[in-house]
């Protein structure tokens, strides 16, 4: 029996032409693809690799990064919660 990883060759992102890099780029772009899409579509094995070009090659700017943290169930307050706050403590 034929060993799996023998079949499937590994690429790096050398391997990969600028024109085929900016073409999964301008499809991500574009909206019509997202970069997991992307990904799949084109069998590139990295998991960071289209966010890589995107942050290299794309005219859009990548590199900020600014997460909103959601609520937790610990930091949502109940209504009776806000009442109380806002009219200080009870008598």
């Amino acid at each position: 029996m034929e060993n799996i990883e023998n079949k499937r060759k590994k690429r790096s992102q050398r391997d990969y032409s600028l024109t085929f890099k900016l073409q999964v780029i301008s499809e991500v772009e574009k909206g019509e693809l997202s970069y997991k899409q992307a990904q799949r579509k084109y069998v590139i094995q990295g998991r960071s690799t289209v966010l890589i070009w995107l942050r290299k090659h794309s005219i859009l700017d990548w590199t900020i990064h600014q997460w909103k943290q959601l609520p937790t169930m610990s930091t949502i307050k109940t209504p009776e919660q806000k009442i109380k706050e806002s009219h200080g403590r009870p008598r």
